[in-house]
């Protein structure tokens, strides 16, 4: 059974989202604050989702997800925001969080794009084994979902590690936005593209030594993206 740790100030909408993540058969751990958050993050070190509302008295949760990113590439992260601003979008997924979805939400498409989180997460850790995409100087392992840059290994979220798998088994092809989007986050999101753009630069901050000048993860003008042995 999934696990999803939930961050939010407001009991009403705490406990509703609460009630309905149980009932789609989900163990729920609930946080008031973004201290009890944290401490519920330590205390069980197995949670699949953290699904964290932003602005809280105290650490908010953006504070949150910095401090489960230092310590967890593996958890997957949904931002809850009350504001539709484009900056608090940019600044979740910045700060390490692999999707946002903003208030009012109806729990349907909360379900989804925890289902769409589950799936990538789960996509990590059932990959066959010893199947290693191997373009210099990267190693990808797909046996225990690393990626390594002259035998130094790199830090990934689960949709990173997807973004940069999908990229490197189609080397040397334009990918779109669209195709990265439906490929890593489903067709059936609803959201911009803009999420593909911020996790693309995040992904360049890991691995180039120039990430303003990238030389292996490229823009393809007027497309998308694409990896460049």
């Amino acid at each position: 059974m999934s696990s999803i740790l939930l961050l939010e100030d407001e009991m009403s909408i705490r406990s509703f989202i609460s009630l309905n993540l149980k009932k789609a058969n989900l163990t729920v751990y609930e946080a008031e604050t973004g201290e009890e958050a944290l401490e519920i993050f330590h205390d069980h070190p197995n949670l699949d989702i953290a699904l964290l509302d932003v602005m809280l008295p105290g650490i908010d949760g953006f504070e949150v997800c910095k401090e489960i990113r230092k310590k967890d590439q593996r958890i997957g992260i949904i931002m809850l925001t009350a504001k539709a601003q484009e900056d608090d979008k940019v600044i979740g997924l910045d700060t390490g969080a692999d999707d946002y979805i903003t208030k009012p939400f109806s729990m349907k498409e909360l379900e989804a794009r925890i289902s769409s989180l589950l799936r990538r997460i789960k996509a990590i850790e059932t990959v066959p084994k010893q199947n290693v995409i191997s373009i210099p100087p990267f190693s990808l392992d797909k046996s225990n979902n690393t990626i390594s840059k002259n035998n130094q290994l790199i830090n990934l979220t689960p949709t990173e590690f997807e973004l940069i798998k999908f990229l490197m088994e189609n080397e040397n092809q334009p990918i779109s936005r669209d195709q990265l989007l439906d490929h890593v986050w489903g067709q059936s999101f609803v959201g911009d593209l803009k999420i593909v753009d911020v996790n693309i630069r995040r992904i360049r901050k890991k691995i180039e030594d120039c990430p303003s000048d990238p030389k292996f993860l490229k823009t393809y003008w007027g497309i998308g993206y694409i990896w460049k042995r």
